[in-house]
Protein backbone atom coordinates (compact mmCIF):
# COMPACT_ATOMS: atom_id res chain seq x y z
CA UNK A 1 0.00 0.00 0.00
CA UNK A 2 1.23 3.49 -0.94
CA UNK A 3 1.73 5.84 2.02
CA UNK A 4 1.58 9.62 1.67
CA UNK A 5 3.05 11.66 4.53
CA UNK A 6 1.59 15.06 5.47
CA UNK A 7 2.98 17.16 8.29
CA UNK A 8 4.25 14.15 10.18
CA UNK A 9 6.57 14.58 13.11
CA UNK A 10 7.68 11.45 14.92
CA UNK A 11 7.88 12.30 18.56
CA UNK A 12 8.03 9.76 21.32
CA UNK A 13 7.30 10.89 24.81
CA UNK A 14 6.81 8.28 27.44
CA UNK A 15 4.64 8.84 30.45
CA UNK A 16 4.22 6.66 33.50
CA UNK A 17 1.20 4.43 33.66
CA UNK A 18 -1.33 5.59 36.17
CA UNK A 19 -4.54 4.15 34.84
CA UNK A 20 -6.37 0.90 34.74
CA UNK A 21 -6.00 -0.11 38.42
CA UNK A 22 -9.03 -0.25 40.63
CA UNK A 23 -11.00 -2.30 43.04
CA UNK A 24 -14.65 -3.17 42.43
CA UNK A 25 -17.09 -0.39 43.38
CA UNK A 26 -20.79 -0.58 44.10
CA UNK A 27 -23.60 1.27 42.35
CA UNK A 28 -26.91 -0.26 41.27
CA UNK A 29 -25.11 -3.54 40.68
CA UNK A 30 -21.75 -4.83 41.79
CA UNK A 31 -19.10 -3.09 39.73
CA UNK A 32 -16.47 -5.05 37.86
CA UNK A 33 -12.78 -5.40 38.43
CA UNK A 34 -11.00 -3.17 35.96
CA UNK A 35 -7.80 -3.21 34.00
CA UNK A 36 -4.35 -3.13 35.56
CA UNK A 37 -2.17 -3.13 32.47
CA UNK A 38 1.56 -2.61 32.41
CA UNK A 39 3.59 -1.53 29.36
CA UNK A 40 4.02 -4.42 26.99
CA UNK A 41 1.39 -6.55 28.71
CA UNK A 42 -0.57 -6.85 25.49
CA UNK A 43 2.29 -8.65 23.77
CA UNK A 44 2.16 -11.92 25.67
CA UNK A 45 -0.37 -14.59 26.52
CA UNK A 46 -1.98 -14.06 29.91
CA UNK A 47 -3.12 -16.60 32.50
CA UNK A 48 -6.38 -18.35 31.73
CA UNK A 49 -9.26 -16.92 33.84
CA UNK A 50 -12.17 -18.88 35.21
CA UNK A 51 -14.72 -18.36 32.47
CA UNK A 52 -18.37 -17.62 33.17
CA UNK A 53 -20.20 -20.88 33.52
CA UNK A 54 -22.59 -20.19 30.67
CA UNK A 55 -19.90 -19.38 28.14
CA UNK A 56 -18.94 -22.15 25.66
CA UNK A 57 -15.43 -22.47 24.26
CA UNK A 58 -16.65 -21.37 20.83
CA UNK A 59 -17.93 -17.92 19.99
CA UNK A 60 -21.13 -17.05 21.78
CA UNK A 61 -23.95 -15.88 19.52
CA UNK A 62 -24.79 -12.19 19.57
CA UNK A 63 -27.32 -11.02 22.12
CA UNK A 64 -30.66 -10.79 20.36
CA UNK A 65 -32.60 -7.79 21.57
CA UNK A 66 -34.85 -5.95 19.15
CA UNK A 67 -33.28 -2.70 18.02
CA UNK A 68 -35.45 0.42 18.28
CA UNK A 69 -36.15 2.34 15.10
CA UNK A 70 -33.62 5.19 14.82
CA UNK A 71 -34.92 8.72 14.75
CA UNK A 72 -35.17 10.03 11.17
CA UNK A 73 -32.33 12.27 10.09
CA UNK A 74 -31.86 14.32 6.95
CA UNK A 75 -28.29 13.45 5.99
CA UNK A 76 -26.69 12.39 2.72
CA UNK A 77 -26.14 8.68 2.29
CA UNK A 78 -22.77 7.35 1.17
CA UNK A 79 -22.84 6.82 -2.56
CA UNK A 80 -21.24 3.97 -4.47
CA UNK A 81 -19.92 4.41 -8.00
CA UNK A 82 -17.93 2.30 -10.40
CA UNK A 83 -14.32 2.37 -9.20
CA UNK A 84 -11.43 0.70 -10.96
CA UNK A 85 -9.04 0.93 -8.01
CA UNK A 86 -8.85 -2.06 -5.67
CA UNK A 87 -6.88 -0.47 -2.84
CA UNK A 88 -6.97 2.69 -0.80
CA UNK A 89 -4.07 4.47 0.83
CA UNK A 90 -2.85 5.68 4.22
CA UNK A 91 -2.00 9.30 4.97
CA UNK A 92 -0.19 10.47 8.09
CA UNK A 93 -0.89 13.77 9.78
CA UNK A 94 -0.88 15.79 12.97
CA UNK A 95 -2.80 18.74 14.35
CA UNK A 96 -2.28 21.10 17.25
CA UNK A 97 -4.66 20.92 20.20
CA UNK A 98 -5.18 23.36 23.03
CA UNK A 99 -5.38 20.31 25.32
CA UNK A 100 -1.83 19.10 24.57
CA UNK A 101 1.67 20.47 24.37
CA UNK A 102 2.42 17.85 21.73
CA UNK A 103 0.69 17.59 18.35
CA UNK A 104 -2.05 14.98 18.04
CA UNK A 105 -0.79 12.45 15.50
CA UNK A 106 -3.00 10.20 13.40
CA UNK A 107 -3.30 8.07 10.28
CA UNK A 108 -6.16 8.24 7.80
CA UNK A 109 -7.21 5.43 5.48
CA UNK A 110 -8.75 6.79 2.27
CA UNK A 111 -10.82 4.29 0.26
CA UNK A 112 -10.26 3.40 -3.40
CA UNK A 113 -11.04 6.24 -5.84
CA UNK A 114 -11.31 8.85 -3.08
CA UNK A 115 -9.45 11.41 -5.23
CA UNK A 116 -11.40 10.69 -8.41
CA UNK A 117 -14.88 11.00 -6.90
CA UNK A 118 -14.90 14.59 -5.74
CA UNK A 119 -18.65 14.69 -5.15
CA UNK A 120 -18.76 11.62 -2.90
CA UNK A 121 -18.95 11.92 0.91
CA UNK A 122 -18.01 9.15 3.29
CA UNK A 123 -18.72 7.66 6.73
CA UNK A 124 -15.79 7.66 9.17
CA UNK A 125 -14.56 4.96 11.55
CA UNK A 126 -12.23 6.01 14.40
CA UNK A 127 -10.05 3.14 15.69
CA UNK A 128 -7.92 3.48 18.85
CA UNK A 129 -4.87 1.35 19.56
CA UNK A 130 -3.98 -0.52 22.74
CA UNK A 131 -1.60 0.46 25.52
CA UNK A 132 2.13 0.43 24.66
CA UNK A 133 1.28 0.67 20.95
CA UNK A 134 0.68 3.64 18.64
CA UNK A 135 -1.35 4.78 15.65
CA UNK A 136 0.13 2.13 13.33
CA UNK A 137 -1.37 -0.82 15.25
CA UNK A 138 -4.69 -1.06 13.41
CA UNK A 139 -2.83 -0.60 10.13
CA UNK A 140 -0.50 -3.51 10.99
CA UNK A 141 -3.45 -5.66 12.06
CA UNK A 142 -4.96 -5.25 8.60
CA UNK A 143 -7.90 -2.90 9.15
CA UNK A 144 -7.15 -1.09 5.89
CA UNK A 145 -6.78 -4.32 3.90
CA UNK A 146 -10.10 -5.52 5.34
CA UNK A 147 -11.72 -2.26 4.27
CA UNK A 148 -10.20 -2.56 0.78
CA UNK A 149 -11.65 -6.05 0.34
CA UNK A 150 -15.12 -5.17 1.62
CA UNK A 151 -15.31 -2.01 -0.50
CA UNK A 152 -13.84 -3.47 -3.70
CA UNK A 153 -16.19 -6.46 -3.55
CA UNK A 154 -19.18 -4.15 -3.21
CA UNK A 155 -20.20 -5.73 0.10
CA UNK A 156 -19.83 -2.42 1.94
CA UNK A 157 -19.91 1.24 0.92
CA UNK A 158 -16.59 3.12 0.92
CA UNK A 159 -15.58 4.80 4.18
CA UNK A 160 -12.62 6.46 5.90
CA UNK A 161 -10.70 5.11 8.90
CA UNK A 162 -8.95 7.51 11.28
CA UNK A 163 -6.36 6.02 13.66
CA UNK A 164 -5.21 8.56 16.29
CA UNK A 165 -2.24 8.15 18.62
CA UNK A 166 -2.69 8.25 22.41
CA UNK A 167 0.69 9.03 24.01
CA UNK A 168 -0.45 8.84 27.62
CA UNK A 169 -1.47 5.79 29.62
CA UNK A 170 -3.50 7.41 32.37
CA UNK A 171 -7.18 7.71 33.26
CA UNK A 172 -9.50 10.07 31.33
CA UNK A 173 -9.43 12.63 34.15
CA UNK A 174 -5.66 13.00 33.58
CA UNK A 175 -5.45 12.19 29.86
CA UNK A 176 -7.16 14.69 27.56
CA UNK A 177 -6.82 12.42 24.52
CA UNK A 178 -10.53 11.63 24.39
CA UNK A 179 -11.63 15.25 24.55
CA UNK A 180 -9.00 16.24 21.98
CA UNK A 181 -10.37 13.57 19.66
CA UNK A 182 -13.92 14.93 19.99
CA UNK A 183 -13.17 18.66 20.18
CA UNK A 184 -10.24 18.93 17.76
CA UNK A 185 -9.66 15.87 15.60
CA UNK A 186 -13.22 15.13 14.47
CA UNK A 187 -13.94 18.74 13.39
CA UNK A 188 -10.58 18.84 11.59
CA UNK A 189 -11.28 15.58 9.75
CA UNK A 190 -14.77 16.76 8.77
CA UNK A 191 -13.33 20.04 7.48
CA UNK A 192 -10.42 18.53 5.54
CA UNK A 193 -11.91 15.31 4.17
CA UNK A 194 -15.21 14.63 2.43
CA UNK A 195 -17.06 13.08 5.34
CA UNK A 196 -20.73 12.79 6.25
CA UNK A 197 -20.74 14.86 9.46
CA UNK A 198 -23.56 13.00 11.17
CA UNK A 199 -23.39 10.63 14.13
CA UNK A 200 -25.13 7.83 12.22
CA UNK A 201 -22.20 7.83 9.79
CA UNK A 202 -19.50 8.01 12.47
CA UNK A 203 -18.32 5.10 14.64
CA UNK A 204 -15.56 4.54 17.18
CA UNK A 205 -13.83 1.36 18.26
CA UNK A 206 -10.76 0.24 20.13
CA UNK A 207 -8.88 -2.75 21.46
CA UNK A 208 -7.80 -3.24 25.08
CA UNK A 209 -7.15 0.25 26.51
CA UNK A 210 -8.42 1.63 23.20
CA UNK A 211 -11.64 -0.25 23.92
CA UNK A 212 -11.81 1.61 27.22
CA UNK A 213 -11.68 4.86 25.24
CA UNK A 214 -14.33 3.65 22.80
CA UNK A 215 -16.66 2.78 25.69
CA UNK A 216 -15.95 6.08 27.46
CA UNK A 217 -16.46 8.27 24.40
CA UNK A 218 -19.30 6.21 22.95
CA UNK A 219 -21.34 6.75 26.12
CA UNK A 220 -20.53 10.29 27.23
CA UNK A 221 -20.49 11.58 23.64
CA UNK A 222 -23.31 9.42 22.28
CA UNK A 223 -24.51 12.41 20.24
CA UNK A 224 -21.23 12.23 18.27
CA UNK A 225 -21.05 8.47 17.54
CA UNK A 226 -23.74 6.24 16.11
CA UNK A 227 -21.86 3.04 17.00
CA UNK A 228 -19.01 1.87 19.20
CA UNK A 229 -17.13 -1.39 19.56
CA UNK A 230 -14.89 -2.69 22.34
CA UNK A 231 -12.49 -5.54 21.64
CA UNK A 232 -10.81 -7.24 24.65
CA UNK A 233 -11.98 -4.36 26.82
CA UNK A 234 -9.74 -2.80 29.47
CA UNK A 235 -12.26 -0.60 31.26
CA UNK A 236 -11.15 2.62 32.97
CA UNK A 237 -11.58 2.32 36.73
CA UNK A 238 -12.74 5.92 36.94
CA UNK A 239 -15.58 5.13 34.52
CA UNK A 240 -17.07 2.04 36.16
CA UNK A 241 -19.25 3.86 38.76
CA UNK A 242 -20.90 5.93 36.03
CA UNK A 243 -21.55 3.49 33.21
CA UNK A 244 -25.07 2.58 34.33
CA UNK A 245 -25.94 6.26 34.72
CA UNK A 246 -24.48 7.11 31.31
CA UNK A 247 -26.53 4.37 29.68
CA UNK A 248 -29.71 5.59 31.36
CA UNK A 249 -29.11 9.13 30.09
CA UNK A 250 -29.20 8.07 26.42
CA UNK A 251 -32.67 8.01 24.80
CA UNK A 252 -33.35 4.42 23.76
CA UNK A 253 -34.10 5.44 20.17
CA UNK A 254 -30.72 7.21 20.06
CA UNK A 255 -28.70 4.39 21.62
CA UNK A 256 -25.52 3.69 19.61
CA UNK A 257 -25.03 0.29 18.04
CA UNK A 258 -22.81 -1.68 20.45
CA UNK A 259 -20.37 -4.54 19.83
CA UNK A 260 -18.40 -6.50 22.45
CA UNK A 261 -15.97 -9.36 21.99
CA UNK A 262 -13.47 -11.04 24.28
CA UNK A 263 -10.79 -13.71 24.11
CA UNK A 264 -11.62 -16.60 26.44
CA UNK A 265 -8.10 -16.79 27.93
CA UNK A 266 -7.90 -13.14 28.93
CA UNK A 267 -7.07 -11.99 32.44
CA UNK A 268 -9.69 -12.70 35.07
CA UNK A 269 -10.29 -9.03 35.94
CA UNK A 270 -10.71 -8.03 32.30
CA UNK A 271 -13.02 -10.96 31.64
CA UNK A 272 -15.18 -10.17 34.67
CA UNK A 273 -15.51 -6.48 33.81
CA UNK A 274 -16.60 -7.33 30.27
CA UNK A 275 -19.12 -9.91 31.50
CA UNK A 276 -20.43 -7.30 33.96
CA UNK A 277 -20.90 -4.79 31.14
CA UNK A 278 -22.63 -7.33 28.91
CA UNK A 279 -24.97 -8.32 31.76
CA UNK A 280 -25.75 -4.66 32.44
CA UNK A 281 -26.69 -4.09 28.79
CA UNK A 282 -28.89 -7.19 28.83
CA UNK A 283 -30.52 -6.16 32.12
CA UNK A 284 -31.40 -2.74 30.68
CA UNK A 285 -32.71 -4.24 27.44
CA UNK A 286 -30.11 -2.39 25.36
CA UNK A 287 -29.44 -3.99 21.95
CA UNK A 288 -25.86 -5.18 21.50
CA UNK A 289 -23.74 -7.94 20.00
CA UNK A 290 -21.53 -10.05 22.24
CA UNK A 291 -18.98 -12.71 21.25
CA UNK A 292 -16.56 -14.84 23.26
CA UNK A 293 -13.83 -16.39 21.10
CA UNK A 294 -10.88 -18.70 21.83
CA UNK A 295 -7.65 -16.78 22.20
CA UNK A 296 -5.40 -14.56 24.28
CA UNK A 297 -5.10 -10.81 24.89
CA UNK A 298 -2.67 -10.31 22.01
CA UNK A 299 -2.35 -9.05 18.45
CA UNK A 300 -2.75 -12.54 17.00
CA UNK A 301 -6.30 -12.62 18.36
CA UNK A 302 -7.24 -9.14 17.11
CA UNK A 303 -5.72 -9.75 13.70
CA UNK A 304 -7.78 -12.93 13.36
CA UNK A 305 -10.98 -10.93 13.91
CA UNK A 306 -10.16 -7.57 12.32
CA UNK A 307 -12.19 -8.29 9.18
CA UNK A 308 -15.20 -9.12 11.35
CA UNK A 309 -14.77 -5.88 13.29
CA UNK A 310 -14.50 -3.69 10.19
CA UNK A 311 -17.44 -5.47 8.57
CA UNK A 312 -19.63 -4.82 11.63
CA UNK A 313 -18.85 -1.09 11.70
CA UNK A 314 -19.47 -0.69 7.96
CA UNK A 315 -22.67 -2.75 8.06
CA UNK A 316 -24.39 0.18 9.76
CA UNK A 317 -23.74 2.36 6.71
CA UNK A 318 -25.25 0.13 4.05
CA UNK A 319 -28.19 1.78 2.32
CA UNK A 320 -29.40 -1.46 0.72
CA UNK A 321 -29.70 -5.04 2.08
Amino acid sequence: MRIKTTLFLATLICFGLAGCTATPLTVETTLPPVADLTPGSENHPLPTPTAHASMPPEATPPTTVASPEPAPVDTPAPTQKACQQTGGRIEKGQIDSSLFLDPLEFRVYLPPCYDQEADTYYPVLYLIHGQSYNDDQWDRLGADEAADALISSGEMPPFLIVMPRDRRWTQPDEDQFGEALVQDLIPWVDANYRTIPDRLFRAIGGLSRGGGWALHLGLIHWEVFGAFGVHSLAMFSIDSPFISQWLDSIPLDQMPRIYLDMDDKDRKDLMESTLWLESLLTEKGIPHEWYLYPGYHEEKYWQAHVEQYVRWYAQGWKTEP
